[in-house]
């Protein structure tokens, strides 16, 4: 049921006008470009989106254009996230089954709950959602770690299907992947450890990078998947610049400048974030110039 989620999702940016404003052409500039580069699905409204500084409006018109612009030529995975588990469950009841395919849940963030009120918190997603539901462990983000032992508690939950780990700590992935159920994903949300992590028996990737380089990136995957390893991990090598630069002033400042430099939209975010640095922006634009 969720095999569609092996391999390279993308955690998608979201342009915006010099205004402000959501940039339409912009995004359906982007979807084009990460299916045009065969990626397997789109995440939408994940953290890489700024989805936190989107009104209720603004994301119900965004879901909707990229809906019709993907045009159900790629699965679509909906995020859906917050430290108020009734609103989240609320907000989980709300989505279409025939839009999505699946619900990125992030770990509640702000509150710190115990690792119990995390798999309570869970529970009731599970209890409640239309699709099969991802977890997503972030601890640079939340500010709590949803542990190996929790997370594997909650793959007995018959409509959790995965987790986006991106916990930082390989030794945590290691163990998920070692002791986890037939049929649980193990989805990297690092992309410099994405393909070690499908090495050791994961499952893919929901990158950031992946849709400034959708045609590599998910090539690389797929070659980590089918066991090529060597050709697998010289993609990974060439790439390993920019995984750096991506993230050296915060996401999505960097994925919108390679996005500006790669000529899909422009690099504006919403504050407190802002633009990249006129240095970062000469090495990315030095690396895709050679690329």
């Amino acid at each position: 049921m969720s095999n569609f989620l092996r391999g390279t999702g993308v955690a998608l940016a979201t342009p915006f006008n010099k205004d402000g404003t959501i940039d339409y052409k912009g995004v359906a500039s982007l979807v084009n470009f990460c299916i045009e580069g065969n990626v397997e699905y789109l995440v939408v409204l994940g953290t890489t989106a700024e989805s936190v500084t989107l009104t209720k409006e603004e994301k119900k018109s965004l879901i909707a254009h990229i809906i019709e612009v993907n045009n159900k030529r790629l699965p679509l995975v909906i995020g859906v996230g917050g430290n108020d588990t009734i609103a989240v469950v609320e907000e989980i009841k709300k989505v279409n089954p025939s839009d999505f395919d699946a619900i990125l849940s992030v770990v509640p963030m702000y509150n710190r709950p115990s690792q119990e009120g995390i798999f309570q918190h869970y529970k009731s997603i599970n209890d409640n959602s239309p699709l099969p539901v991802l977890l997503y462990n972030v601890p640079t983000r939340t500010g709590t770690n949803m542990t190996a032992e929790t997370t594997l508690r909650l793959a007995q939950l018959d409509k959790i299907v995965g987790i986006k780990e991106a916990v930082g700590d390989f030794t945590q992935v290691l163990k998920i992947i070692k002791n986890k159920p037939a049929g649980f994903l193990v989805i990297s949300g690092d992309d410099a450890l994405a393909l070690p992590a499908v090495s050791a028996g994961g499952d893919g990737v929901i990158s950031v990078v992946g849709q400034g380089f959708p045609q590599e990136f998910s090539e690389m995957i797929r070659l980590g998947l089918s066991g090529q390893t060597k050709k697998a991990y010289d993609i990974l090598y060439t790439l390993l610049p920019v995984l750096d630069y991506a993230f050296e002033e915060g996401n999505p400042a960097g994925i919108k400048n390679i996005l500006k430099t790669k000529g899909i939209c422009d690099d504006n975010l919403r504050l407190p974030l802002l633009p990249v640095s006129l240095g970062l922006e000469k090495k990315i634009k030095e690396f895709i110039e050679n690329y």
